[in-house]
């Protein structure tokens, strides 16, 4: 059952094939065995988690159609419970709060576990990503099949890319935040598109949307104007890229629109400062917010490398910044995805950022799960956890 996804469990179980009782001590059993090794969660809470599943077994034999019959879920951190209450409502179960950073953590991208740091299932050596790290892993070690996440600067995305799963960020200020900036936005780690699709539905109350007409247009920017990102990660983005436009996903905007943003750095930490002056953020904000209001009226989606770096060691990111392409969208608001690009001379994956316009989260998901259906996009597990 570690195998299937949120969709094929939830269905058996509904049918009467398996108790979700079950397919929750499979889930523990799966964490115990991997987590001394992987660190991704914090707490594991086994004997709630095994009630709340027999709850959902009394539900659907009292015949409740639940859309997460027994989907094993972690959320982010000891305070995601409420993050998560639409999907137990829809009979997902909880089975633990997953690795965030440390107190006192100068850089936000790795996570400590309640037995150690966080480690990237496809190299142990190197971080997931945060501040959804244990999330990240959680999924892509098969331990879950989602886990909630929020996403202050990339706290999603990041994790998403250098784990090799798909991760999505909603449009700011959809939802209540608890950041007082506003750039913060609850996100999910889904180990497929149709899983994250299914999430956001359950949140966001929004039916299926109907799907696009493909070919969507889309503009490609390997830097977004500012950033210096290695020309590994440009590469396996592109590469990506060429295969959804083969797949006749996406087309790219002919003639080539160069995107030239301000780089939103500063700003982000000006916003996060309490005292500091916003003058100047406001007006990186609004030069922004122009330029990319003016790229969606002709294209779909913006394209870019999820990460500027192939994931860091546990000694830090020394100077260089993995939100460089990421936080932009937290300052704009607009919604943002990392779909799997590839894996790097090193072993490790990269991701492909996809970003819309504001409210068209729909979009994002479509393109994700078309490429998955299409074959532009692989569903990979790394392999010492691929059983």
């Amino acid at each position: 059952m570690s195998g299937d996804g949120a969709r094929q469990i939830a269905a058996a179980v509904r049918a009467g094939a398996r108790r979700a009782v079950d397919v929750a001590a499979e889930a523990l059993a799966r964490i115990e065995r991997a987590d001394p090794v992987l660190c991704a969660f914090l707490d594991v809470w086994g004997e709630e988690a095994l009630r709340r599943a027999g709850e959902v077994d009394a539900r659907v034999a009292a015949g409740e159609r639940l859309p997460l019959a027994g989907v094993p879920v972690a959320v982010k951190g000891r305070r995601g419970l409420r993050a998560a209450e639409p999907l137990l409502a829809a009979g997902a179960v909880a089975v633990g709060a997953t690795a965030v950073p440390g107190p006192g953590t100068p850089w936000q991208t790795w996570g400590l576990g309640a037995r150690g740091r966080t480690v990237n299932p496809w190299r142990a050596d190197r971080t997931p990503g945060g501040s959804s790290a244990g999330a990240a892993v959680a999924v892509a070690a098969g331990l879950v099949t989602l886990a909630t996440g929020a996403d202050g600067a990339g706290s999603v995305r990041i994790p998403a890319a250098w784990c090799r799963v798909t991760g999505l960020k909603v449009t700011g200020g959809r939802f209540p935040s608890g950041d007082r900036t506003g750039l913060a936005a609850p996100g999910v780690l889904a180990r497929t598109a149709a899983d994250a699709g299914l999430w956001w539905r359950l949140v966001s109350r929004r039916p299926e949307a109907a799907s696009p007409r493909f070919p969507l247009t889309a503009v490609w920017s390997p830097d977004l104007g500012y950033a210096d990102p290695d020309p590994e990660q440009v590469a396996l983005a592109r590469e990506a890229v060429e295969r959804l436009v083969e797949a006749g996903v996406l087309r790219l905007a002919r003639p080539p629109v160069r995107l030239s943003l301000l780089d939103p750095g500063p700003a982000w930490f000006t916003l996060r400062t309490p005292g500091a002056d916003p003058a100047d953020a406001h007006r990186v904000r609004a030069v922004n917010d122009r330029r990319l209001h003016d790229l969606f009226g002709h294209a779909d989606l913006l394209l870019t490398p999820t990460t500027p770096t192939a994931p860091h060691g546990h000694d830090g990111p020394g100077d260089s910044y993995s939100t460089a392409l990421t936080w932009a969208f937290n300052l704009s608001g607009y919604p943002a995805s990392s779909l799997p690009a590839g894996v790097g001379a090193d072993g490790c994956p990269a991701g492909l950022h996809l970003v819309a316009a504001h409210d068209r989260e729909d979009l994002l998901l479509t393109v994700a799960t078309e490429a998955e259906r299409r074959g532009a996009a692989a569903v990979l597990r790394p392999p010492a956890w691929s059983r």
